[in-house]
């Protein structure tokens, strides 16, 4: 039977769980630029995190250049500002450490005290730092040209953040009874993990989750360079907009059009990798392996740039094999099958092969060296032949893989991606070459519509998310399996 707290324990447990809180709360706030401290005027760039204000001095001054040819601030109080910033991200860290080391026993525990106690007092100072910047940028002989605008709420948040964590630190660094020094820094098998787990999952919430807050220009009649107020709140206005008009109707329709059918044939020819994979394994000579697999995998690690510089080369005009099929009376003078619309996705479908099937074959090659070899003994006794053992025994051994696969593509079916389809656009094949990705690229980017674009590849993400739910309880009910 596990040991009962007592309620001395019981309390240091509940201040630790409240500095774990403002720990998460102060290492997610660096990462949102509406929570930035450091935004003390107008030279500072609004979409810069606190994160990104301690480590790239570049940006942060990026907007002061004529500021500081005219002397409207001195340089130094930037210097001052991006020095606070760095302190202020690194006291988060080390206060980042301490939560970590509190997972641990009671000789972990007391040295991340220490740490986080160190790390909140620099975070301390940092904000502080913060301080001392606007107040020198305040002080400036032309406040009109420099705008000061101290950001009071962020600044404030991060302080009593930092205080909660000083304190808590204090009083369980206090709490906590000391350990023999001959006793080890231990951590239970479940707490290392978590740890080896948490950074992936910080990574995944700044580049998957935390881009999200972007989809608030979906709502706003947003033009580049310009702000989000309730002047410029549309509300569910872009979401109706792009179905007003007939020739928007059609513009979509052919899109997703596009899109679904290069997804389809993506999906018919999902089994190709998996049956590479089991040819690739069939062959006996280990050196002809590893070349024809080396050979089919390169291709992966080839921009598309450079494979349309092939095709190209190969396929244009004066391709040397257009050249060749023009001298032999099989094609007209001057055809160009890159501008060619005929069978254009079928073309788009054969160079994604060509690129991506030995990359896709390696997750199977990975499953088939992980089936039971003593099947194919068992069944080499029962006089099962080569083909015989591929198909039961191979097969079955990686449809687990096959379909946990597909489900993803099913649930990537609006994503194609970009790359392919916009370096070999042209005038002729635009028509049929216009996937998802691509128009939400030149929505946005091309013709400046970034709150249309922002609202179609909202959309995109929430069915795609439905979707892989879809083909998830398909699955679940068709297979008794699920990945979700």
């Amino acid at each position: 039977m596990k040991n009962k707290k007592t309620g001395k324990e019981k309390l240091t447990e509940i201040l630790y769980y409240i500095m774990r809180i403002a720990i998460l709360a102060s290492v997610l706030l660096i990462f949102f630029p509406g929570m930035n401290p450091a935004k003390v005027c107008d030279y500072v760039n609004k979409n810069m995190s606190l994160f990104t204000s301690g480590i790239a001095y570049s940006d942060l001054t990026k907007l002061c250049v004529r500021a500081f040819d005219k002397g409207w601030v001195h340089e130094y109080s930037f210097i001052i500002l991006f020095i606070s910033s760095l302190l202020t991200c690194l006291g988060i860290a080390a206060t980042g450490a301490m939560g970590c080391m509190s997972l641990g026993n009671n000789k972990f525990r007391r040295l991340g005290n220490k740490i986080g106690i160190a790390g909140a007092g620099v975070q301390i100072v940092g904000l502080m730092g913060i301080l001392l910047a606007y107040t020198q940028i305040a002080a400036t002989d032309n406040p009109k040209k420099v705008i000061p605008n101290f950001p009071l709420k962020n600044w404030l948040v991060f302080l009593v953040l930092a205080v909660i964590v000083l304190i808590t630190a204090v009083i369980t660094f206090l709490r906590t009874p000391k350990a023999d020094k001959e006793e080890p820094y231990y951590m239970e098998s479940k707490f290392k993990l978590f740890l080896l787990f948490l950074p992936f999952a910080a990574l995944c919430f700044v580049f998957s989750y935390l881009p999200l807050y972007g989809w608030r220009y979906a709502f706003y009649d947003y033009t580049s360079g310009g702000t989000l107020s309730a002047e410029n709140f549309v509300g569910f206005q872009n979401f109706t907009s792009l179905f007003e008009s007939e020739a928007t109707r059609a513009d979509i329709l052919r899109v997703l059009r596009n899109t679904l059918v290069m997804s389809g044939l993506g999906l018919a020819t999902s089994w190709c990798a998996m049956a590479f994979a089991i040819f690739l394994s069939e062959i006996k000579t280990p050196w002809v392996r590893k070349f024809v697999q080396t050979f089919t995998t390169i291709p992966n690690f080839i921009s598309w740039v450079l494979v349309y510089a092939i095709a190209f080369a190969i396929f244009a005009t004066d391709g040397f094999i257009s050249s060749m099929m023009v001298n032999s009376g099989i094609w007209t003078e001057g055809r160009n099958m890159l501008m060619d619309p005929t069978g254009h996705w079928f073309k788009m479908l054969a160079w994604g092969m060509w690129k991506g099937i030995g990359w896709s074959a390696i997750i199977y090659i990975a499953g088939i060296a992980g089936i039971d070899q003593q099947l194919y003994e068992a069944a080499t006794v029962d006089g099962a032949g080569r083909f015989q053992k591929m198909w039961h025994i191979t097969v079955p051994g990686l449809l687990p893989t096959f379909m946990v696969m597909l489900l993803m593509a099913i649930a990537g079916i609006l994503s194609n991606g970009m790359d392919q389809y916009m370096v070999f656009d042209n005038p002729n094949n635009t028509n049929v070459n216009m996937v998802l990705d691509y128009y939400v690229y030149k929505l946005g980017l091309a013709d400046g519509r970034i709150s249309l674009a922002t609202m179609v590849g909202m959309v995109k993400s929430v069915i795609s998310v439905i979707l892989l739910f879809l083909a998830n309880g398909a699955s679940k009910l068709l297979r008794g399996e699920s990945i979700v």
